[in-house]
């Protein structure tokens, strides 16, 4: 069992307009981490990178595919790096859909 809220910080601008390079996301994430979050389409999500396990990534999960999620920048033009360069990634790599970004002097829904 492990705690269901969790926070990172955005590093890169991939997720503009949405999310700002050091915009704070509180996050919610299974308690069990054999079972898979439950996500929807729309919804910015945190997954590990499919190529590099260690890479947290901020995404878009824009739509479900047989075998996973087609996760997707809303800035591509950033230089991001999704499901164009990686393909699907499979539920269990998605470690936490956002709930909350905040930042000091601001905060909001995503």
């Amino acid at each position: 069992m492990r705690w269901p809220l969790w926070s990172v910080k955005v590093a890169e601008p991939s997720m503009e307009p949405a999310l700002h390079p050091g915009d704070w996301l509180l996050l919610c994430r299974t308690i069990d981490p054999g079972r898979p979050l439950r996500v929807r389409a729309g919804q910015i999500v945190v997954a590990r990178h499919p190529g590099r396990p260690g890479l947290l990534i901020v995404k878009r999960a824009a739509r479900r595919e047989p075998g996973g999620w087609w996760l997707a920048s809303d800035n591509p033009a950033a230089g991001a790096v999704d499901s164009r360069a990686f393909g699907v990634v499979p539920p269990s790599l998605i470690e936490g859909r956002v709930l909350w970004r905040y930042r000091r002097g601001r905060s909001g829904r995503p």
